[in-house]
C-alpha cells in the first residue's frame, strides 16, 4: 500500500492526506466545484485544502455572487 504525505491544509492548518499521485482518490473531489468557484478560491489560496474548507469557500463565493446579483 502506497503512503501519502499529510500536510497541513492552506486554510485551517488541519492535517489532510495529500493524494496528487492519485487525485481522483483525493478527498478534495469529494467537492464539485465549477469553474467560477475554482478560480476564486485559486485567487484566495495556492496549496491544497481540506473538503471542509473547500465546502465554506463554495458557499461563501454563492453568498457573494448572490449578493452582488441582488
Amino acid at each position: 500500500m502506497v503512503k501519502h504525505e499529510i500536510i497541513p491544509c492552506d486554510r485551517c492548518q488541519s492535517g489532510i492526506e495529500c493524494k496528487a499521485n492519485a487525485s481522483l482518490k483525493c478527498l478534495c473531489n469529494a467537492v464539485q466545484l465549477d469553474l467560477n468557484e475554482m478560480q476564486y478560491i485559486s485567487e484566495l489560496y495556492e496549496g491544497c485544502l481540506c473538503a471542509q474548507c473547500l465546502l465554506a469557500l463554495q458557499s461563501e463565493y454563492k453568498t457573494i455572487n448572490f449578493a452582488n446579483q441582488g
